[in-house]
């Protein structure tokens, strides 16, 4: 806790913590079950305390605290009050009682949705903690969840990992940590045997070390600091806090309306002394809009899970089909990330040297001392005897390229000493190692690996045939050179291996030369396009989405690969990143639209990139990335995609969606359900807009005109619920299709409420107000009502008619465009079901609840004019959606 040197030496340092834990820093915990169990029982397990779930009684009660629903408990109260007292219980209460009732389903219908997307958040949230790092257990190296890490393991950690548990450093080089997640700290502290205290919920910035763990769970640091933490709120998408403004204006056009309705029929009272409060209308504030948002978000993000795409922002999903453009990286995302040495120029500038017999002994032994001590992976056995390499794919290749040569891992690690190892690194694009050499009296020489232009500029001298080294004149410069062009062209990846003596000595803490190296050799390796990636990048292309190309390989490799996936056409440009700093701001306008291919890039490159693309030219941009330099670019896009299973920690914490089968088949899945989820609210509202005209309209000018109002607070709450949860239900639900991908993206600037919408809005509102109009003036006649009830008979048709008009505008809403509505309707089981329910409860109303509902019994004949109303309603919207506009 307080990084006390002094009390570690007390204990041993850490050997003797490692001594008082029962393990080995070199073969970690033995395997022992019982003793493992023990283990775990004594220190806990390596997991934090979850905040307790709410119950769904909670939700209930958070629900309550709606803002409309209280003025309608008022309402519902006065209901009761007047109603009792001017007409006795219990006929004057049926008011009152329907407004409480409503306002219960209402409230149980909320709080089950809330509470139901509750417990998927946490199942998506189990998911996204599910986290495997190297652990050596019983000698054995092996991949293990974080979850089962007890002290006394022995754990690899790497470039872009998070610290699993608290622990101490072992063994390693050149070892960052990011704390700026635990301390606020934003420089990185270097971690060494002088300060090896490794601290939970950190970041490895740089190097790769072996960690002792000593505390877990809510016993570290990070454990500490949570259990003073509560979890933050849910915040709102940004499409929702547009959508709560649009229900905010709706709620008060409407309020406006209900009170001067209220005012009518208040006047209308006191003039003919009526004493009718059923009259008053609160339910025009329209609840439905958020309510459909988050339902069609949690929904797109459950069905996103099963299209391995993790969601772990909300907005996330409504962003993704906004995007303009798709910064992509290559390695693992394009490509299929297993990568393999497929040829090589060793020992030899004048011809191809292929097999191991045609190269010299000196050669041969510089090249595998390289390929085994240079590196950040490693050669191990597993619990089953077989050999297996760990690594990244680029150096378990080169591994595998070794071992196919006749060289022995362990052997070689054996055979020198490791003095220094700087892992690669994106920014001087190279890796190096320094080694001593016993058996040559103590010999120091450092070894370098990387992009073979980088590496090969630091070179002087070169191995010839003979395994001589001789100097690196034009001719074989030119002829590697022409190498690694023709293994970039044919979309291979070119790395160089280099080395050089060490003269007058060397420390850890010295820089590894940068200069005056011996090359070695080249090796071009493959990594093949993935299946499906060039019909995804076409479908992209078809959507109005660019796809860019950003990547740290050779520009020649780069640019073969992005002709092969389709991302580099005729009229794109291919570009350096070092070129691409040194571009004027003037230059960099006219430039960055062209850009499809960005080779050599650093970290800075891709933000500055991303951030040019969002702010100069309003695009919405999606960044996909797998490691620690991605996570600028990831946390300047609109929304980032990180690889999930080749990602590391840093990656995934910087991105919104995690594609856990890294392919790039999966981004375009995403972009057509962010797309959907905008269509789906959009439909939503069309629908909600129509319903809210049609009862401001109906009521107010009934209420002027005739002094009542045809539907009542009862029925208008029913329509209300048929408008908000049961439409969210049905509209927010719909389920993506390929169509959506042949339209261009909304972008920042499109408005939300569309000329087509409005179309629609207008022309069905028109007609329902038309046709409920018109049976307000001679309904009677038309049905042939007399006697007393015939008001209630006639009011009964309107409301009813004014459902079924809802019912097949529904319908109608699923699509805004295309006149066939029906296509794929019965493949969505929840929409069906909602048009079920809405017609079985309509009839349960209408024929069961007639004091409750203000309604009564309806002949056949008065049904089928109902549903015939209604149905009418269908065509006139094919109709609308033939008016251009």
């Amino acid at each position: 806790e307080g990084h006390d040197v002094k009390k570690l030496r007390f204990h041993g340092g850490v050997n003797g913590i490692a001594q008082k834990l029962c393990t080995s820093t070199n073969d970690g915990l033995p395997k022992d079950v019982d003793a493992l169990n023990r283990r775990q029982e004594l220190f806990g397990i390596n997991k934090f305390a979850e905040s307790e779930s709410k119950s769904f009684w909670v939700f209930v009660w958070e629900a309550l605290h709606d803002m409309t629903l209280m003025i309608l408990a008022v309402c519902a109260f006065v209901s009761l009050i007047v109603g009792i007292a001017t007409e006795g219980w219990p006929k004057g209460a049926h008011d009152g009682l329907g407004i409480v009732a409503s306002i219960m389903l209402v409230v149980f219908v909320t709080a089950t949705s809330d509470y139901r997307q509750s417990l998927q958040f946490k199942d998506l949230d189990k998911e996204k903690k599910k986290i495997s790092i190297q652990v050596t257990r019983n000698g054995f190296r092996q991949k293990m969840s974080i979850y089962e890490l007890l002290p006394g393991d022995i754990v690899h950690l790497a470039i872009g990992d998070q610290v699993p548990a608290d622990g101490l450093f072992v063994s390693g080089f050149s070892v960052l940590i990011d704390e700026s997640s635990l301390t606020g700290e934003s420089e990185p502290v270097m971690v060494g045997v002088e300060t090896p205290f490794l601290l939970s919920g950190t970041k490895v910035q740089d190097g790769s070390c072996k960690m002792l763990i000593t505390t877990v769970g809510m016993r570290t640091q990070w454990g500490k600091l949570m259990a003073t933490l509560s979890e933050g709120g849910d915040d709102e998408t940004p499409l929702q806090v547009k959508l709560n403004g649009v229900a905010t204006i709706i709620g008060k056009i409407g309020l406006f309306f209900a009170v001067i309705t209220f005012a009518v029929l208040v006047q209308g009272l006191v003039v003919r002394k009526w004493k009718d409060g059923s009259h008053v209308d609160w339910s025009a504030v329209p609840e439905g809009l958020p309510l459909a948002v988050t339902l069609s978000l949690a929904f797109a993000m459950k069905k996103m899970m099963n299209d391995k795409a993790l969601v772990r922002h909300l907005a996330a999903c409504e962003t993704m089909g906004s995007a303009t453009t798709i910064c992509s990286d290559k390695t693992g995302t394009l490509t299929t990330n297993h990568m393999t040495v497929s040829v090589r120029e060793v020992g030899n500038p004048s011809k191809f040297a292929n097999m191991k017999s045609e190269l010299h002994d000196s050669a041969l032994k510089l090249l595998l001392q390289s390929i085994f001590n240079n590196t950040g992976g490693e050669v191990v056995m597993s619990k089953e005897g077989k050999r297996e390499i760990l690594g990244t794919p680029t150096e378990a290749a080169i591994l595998e390229f070794g071992l196919s040569l006749g060289g022995d891992f362990q052997a070689e690690r054996e055979a020198v000493k490791l003095v220094k190892l700087e892992p690669f690194n994106s920014t001087k694009k190279r890796m190096g190692a320094v080694v001593e050499l016993p058996v040559e009296g103590g010999r120091l020489r450092a070894h370098s690996k990387g992009a073979s232009e980088i590496v090969l500029a630091s070179c002087e001298k070169v191995i010839n045939s003979k395994g001589e080294v001789v100097a690196l004149d034009d001719s074989s410069l030119k002829f590697l050179q022409a190498t690694i062009d023709q293994f970039a062209s044919e979309a291979l990846r070119t790395l160089c291996l280099a080395y050089k003596e060490v003269q007058g000595g060397f420390s850890p803490n010295d820089l590894i030369p940068e200069s005056g190296y011996t090359c070695i050799g080249i090796v071009g390796i493959k990594d093949p396009v993935r299946p499906g990636v060039k019909e995804s990048v076409a479908v992209c292309h078809a959507a109005g989405i660019a796809v860019r190309m950003v990547t740290g390989d050779n520009i020649n490799t780069a640019k073969a690969i992005a002709r092969e996936c389709g991302i580099l056409t005729s009229d794109g440009v291919a570009i350096e990143g070092p070129v691409f700093r040194e571009k004027s701001q003037a230059e960099l306008l006219e430039l960055i639209p062209k850009i499809q291919v960005m080779a050599r890039s650093s970290p800075l490159d891709k933000h500055t990139l991303v951030k040019h693309l969002r702010t100069t030219f309003d695009d919405v941009v999606a960044v996909t990335g797998d490691g620690t330099n991605d996570a600028p670019a990831l946390h300047e896009a609109d929304i980032g995609l990180a690889m999930g299973i080749a990602g590391t920690e840093v990656a995934k914490e910087s991105a919104d969606v995690i594609i856990l089968d890294d392919n790039f088949s999966t981004i375009v899945t995403v972009a057509k359900w962010g797309r959907s989820v905008y269509i789906n609210i959009q439909k939503f509202v069309q629908f909600q807009l129509t319903v809210n005209v049609v009862a401001l309209v109906v009521n107010f000018s009934s209420a002027c005109m005739t002094g009542s109002a045809p539907l009542t607070a009862v029925q208008l709450l029913w329509v209300n619920m048929i408008m908000d949860t049961l439409g969210a239900l049905a509209l927010a639900t719909e389920p993506p299709n390929n169509a959506l991908m042949k339209r261009p993206p909304v972008g920042r600037k499109g408005h939300f409420i569309t000329n087509v919408m409005w179309r629609n809005i207008l022309g069905q509102s028109f007609y329902q107000f038309l046709i409920i109009w018109k049976l307000q003036a001679s309904g009677k006649s038309m049905f042939e009502l007399e006697g007393s009830d015939s008001d209630l008979v006639l009011n009964t048709i309107i409301f009813n008619s004014f459902v079924f008009c809802q019912v097949f505008n529904e319908i109608s809403s699923r699509e805004m465009e295309s006149i066939n509505v029906f296509k794929g309707m019965l493949n969505n089981y929840v929409f069906v079901m909602v048009l079920v329910a809405t017609v079985a409860f309509q009839i349960i109303i209408i024929e069961f609840l007639g004091t409750f509902a203000n309604t009564t019994h309806l002949t056949s004949h008065q049904w089928g004019a109902c549903v015939l109303i209604g149905f009418i309603g269908m065509p006139i919207a094919a109709i609308l959606k033939l008016v251009p506009v």
